[in-house]
């Protein structure tokens, strides 16, 4: 029988370290990526615990962290997430995942199920060491060139490359295509995360269980009119481009919401050239992320709103064009993980929710090789990447939980 409130206050112990002065580089928020000291100790900090467990510990080519209780070659199930954070994180997004893993992994040695596990913190996932999210994970992946890691990934902080930067911190980039070999062992994968939404907090459940992860399209719609005074030009003689900013936003809106299927919408940067309250502006930029779990969904609406734009500015005598940034595909996780894991919730007889993520996480990319499936408690109103962030312990150990009991089901 699990001890649930022990287990809580040991991942709050783990959390509350990793929130002190040594692990982050601001003194207001949680800032920690990839090749700085404070990534560094907190590496150096989850290897000690699971070093006292028994766990091996090693890291891949470029700096991914992988601990297991079994030696290579033998079957493990893998657990595990991410511990960077954004420049303006909180001390939940990601570490908690792995401070959730490295439990289950005190749980199996104390319940002495010797399960063979391997936890794996995945390099960069949120991007603020190099504006690459998922980074750690797509090199695993093959998601990447060589060029792109040598030279198109660099530094936000100095500019210098990835590739640089990896060398300097004593990894080996020029092996970054074993990376892969890490998953070789892998007879499954479930990563715990914070929703970052608010779902479960009003729907009253306590773990979410994941069964696909959104798909996205991130593109830019650009809207050519014609500066002009925005005193002396009367309102029949205007090419005024954010009028079809107005309109494609409201045509998002209800498009999104007919489609359903999980499907959103959402318009977050906006440019207005020259962006004075004076004048008309002459052109208007505008972001799209389209996003849902059914592929031909959310596609569907990219596809709509970008028609729409362009003809919505054709008829005001204006140009639109449209311009893909980025498109992920949705990806489908494991049902009999799922499953498992649903099976192991029901039996604790707390409220759970099956639901899709929104949000982009590393079991993405895992999922494309390994079975896999993600557990989510809740987080406070929703909020991630700020140091507002909350999330509570006991959820976390209720989920650590659920995985060790699905694992065991699954073994």
């Amino acid at each position: 029988m699990v001890d649930r409130s022990r287990s809580a206050e040991r991942i709050e112990r783990d959390i509350e370290t990793l929130a002190g002065p040594h692990f982050t580089r601001s003194s207001d928020a949680i800032q920690r990526y990839a090749y700085t000291p404070e990534y560094r100790r907190t590496l150096d900090h989850f290897a000690g615990e699971l070093r006292s467990l028994g766990f091996e510990v090693s890291e891949d080519p470029v700096g991914t962290f992988v601990a297991r209780n079994r030696p290579p070659g033998e079957s493990v199930f893998g657990i595990g997430s991410h511990c960077d954070s954004n420049r303006n994180g909180g001390k939940y997004d990601g570490t908690m995942g792995v401070a959730t893993a490295v439990e289950v992994c005190r749980l199996n040695v104390e319940g002495g199920l010797d399960l063979p596990l391997q936890l794996i913190s995945f390099l960069e996932e949120e991007g603020s060491g190099f504006g690459q999210m998922l980074l750690g994970s797509r090199i695993m992946l093959q998601r990447v060139t060589e060029e792109e890691l040598r030279e198109s990934f660099r530094a936000l902080d100095d500019g210098r490359s990835f590739w640089e930067h990896a060398e300097e911190a004593g990894y080996e980039p020029a092996r970054w295509r074993e990376s892969i070999h890490v998953l070789d062992d892998l007879t499954g994968w479930i990563e715990m995360h914070i929703e970052q939404a608010r779902v479960l907090q009003d729907t009253g459940n306590r773990i979410g269980l994941v069964h696909a992860i959104a798909g996205y399209v991130h593109a830019d719609v650009i809207v050519h009119g014609r500066g002009d005074h925005a005193g002396a030009t009367p309102m029949d003689l205007r090419l005024d481009p954010t009028t079809v900013l107005a309109e494609t936003v409201l045509e998002l809106e209800r498009v999104a919401r007919e489609t359903g299927q999980g499907t959103v919408g959402t318009v977050g940067e906006i440019e207005v050239d020259p962006g004075l309250i004076n004048a008309i502006a002459s052109r208007v930029r505008f972001s799209l992320d389209i996003r849902g779990p059914v592929e031909e969904a959310y596609r569907g609406v990219a596809r709509e709103v970008a028609a729409f734009a362009e003809r919505a500015a054709e008829a005001r005598g204006m140009r639109a064009e449209v311009r893909q940034r980025q498109a992920l595909p949705a990806t489908p996780l494991d049902e009999r993980i799922v499953d498992a894991l649903e099976t192991a919730a029901k039996s604790t007889g707390e409220p759970y929710l099956r639901m899709h993520s929104g949000a982009a996480h590393d079991t993405m990319c895992v999922a494309d090789r390994i079975p896999s499936a993600m557990v989510f408690v809740p987080c406070r109103d929703g909020i991630s990447h700020h140091p507002a962030e909350d999330a509570d312990p006991a959820d976390a150990a209720l989920a650590a939980g659920i995985i060790l009991d699905a694992i065991a089901a699954l073994r």
